[in-house]
């Protein structure tokens, strides 16, 4: 079975129904690459917080069979927590992919064009390229450190993984390792953060990569005080070349048990219009 990104052109094949059965049946590892959905987790500033509440609680009402229920409301913006970016998320000059005018295609106060419901469920190959483990660093590469192409290159080399059209390529800095144990440290407002850079970002678009993600705050290399205020990775992926972003993934454990290859899957939700969606990633491997 092939599928095809509308955006780039780009064609995946993935596993047939018999091949998925067969392989389900043999047995399956599954690898959660989503962060927990919890209150006060670390997140960029520039996105509306994760909340969580329960408007109504067990015994608040009830029924006359001594049945009760609760429900819960909760709100956070659609960049916060493990996430993808929609092609809508980021402008350039005034431009979205494809050359869309940024403020047009926003009349209404949704973009139907490049917004997240535009995103295809992904089932194909995904590849893991784990910088630091490759540099012989396994615990993160430094902070406000640039990753290349030559640390990709590295990493395909050492992992015997290369990348190929229509792959999505997951970049692990070890970065993650910060997200519960030291929030503040995680986003990286005074330290920095590692991350791809220009050239990076242009390597995973010359590769043909469908998406590309990493375990940090922003799929950005972002120095040291500087926050987010230049973020070139993301006009070359989004703007330029139609490449999604996944960001704040968990990527310690398929590190740790030294997975580089395996079938990626993630559906966002079809929030119509919107510029981001939150996403539980998996990667899914024979055992």
């Amino acid at each position: 079975m092939t599928t095809t990104n509308p955006h780039t052109g780009t064609a995946a094949t993935a596993p047939d129904g018999d091949t998925l059965l067969r392989a389900v049946s043999e047995g399956v590892a599954v690898y959660d690459l989503g962060r927990p959905l919890k209150v006060g987790m670390p997140q960029s500033p520039n996105h509306p917080a994760y909340w969580h509440t329960l408007p109504r609680r067990h015994g608040d009402m009830v029924r006359e069979d001594g049945g009760s229920a609760a429900n819960d409301m909760i709100t956070m913006g659609t960049h916060v927590g493990t996430h993808v970016d929609a092609l809508a998320h980021v402008s350039h000059e005034g431009l979205l992919h494809g050359g869309a005018d940024a403020v047009e295609a926003g009349r209404g106060g949704r973009y139907l064009e490049h917004g997240v419901h535009t995103i295809a469920p992904m089932v194909g190959r995904g590849v893991l390229l784990d910088v630091p483990a490759a540099q012989g660093t396994p615990e993160g590469c430094p902070p406000g450190y640039e990753i290349t192409p030559a640390d990709l290159e590295h990493a395909e080399s050492v992992q015997g993984t290369p990348v190929r059209e229509g792959d999505v390529v997951l970049v692990r800095s070890g970065w993650g390792r910060h997200f519960d144990a030291d929030p503040t440290r995680y986003t990286g407002r005074e330290s920095g953060v590692p991350g791809v850079g220009a050239r990076g970002a242009s390597w995973i678009a010359r590769r043909g990569a469908r998406a590309t993600g990493a375990d940090t705050i922003a799929f950005e290399r972002l120095a040291p005080g500087a926050g987010h205020a230049v973020l070139p990775a993301h006009r070359i992926l989004l703007v330029e070349h139609g490449v999604y972003i996944i960001e704040a993934m968990d990527l310690e454990e398929v590190a740790a048990e030294g997975i580089h290859e395996f079938t990626f899957v993630m559906a966002p939700l079809p929030l119509v219009g919107a510029t981001g969606s939150p996403v539980r990633p998996l990667a899914v491997v024979n055992r």
